[in-house]
């Protein structure tokens, strides 16, 4: 996550333009939904909020935290949330979202 953060930090603005920031705004928001569901518990049910749109060099930046946020959320579960029972598998799949998201990105 901090590897594509990072290229995404650095990527110049045409590159951004084609495709990559959307692509990145779409996995910060996805990761970021699955830390607001872990954090809430099995309990809540309210709606995740969505992470603002702020502009094409703000993008890496929203990964990373995004990605921090779900790992500080698999870290501190609450009882009785699937990360609870398999943090493994939640964070295997955060992962390939990271891999995919990346490959699409650098298209």
């Amino acid at each position: 996550m901090e590897r594509f953060a990072d290229w995404l930090r650095a990527a110049p603005q045409s590159r951004l333009q084609q495709g990559a920031a959307e692509t990145a705004l779409e996995l910060a928001r996805e990761l970021s939904a699955r830390a607001q569901r872990l954090e809430q518990g099995p309990e809540q049910d309210g709606p995740a909020r969505r992470m603002p749109e702020a502009g094409l060099f703000v993008v890496g930046d929203q990964v990373a935290v995004a990605g921090l946020d779900l790992a500080e959320a698999l870290r501190t579960a609450p009882p009785g949330t699937d990360a609870t029972t398999a943090p493994s598998e939640v964070l295997d799949e955060a992962v390939r979202l990271v891999e995919q998201a990346e490959v699409r990105a650098k298209r």
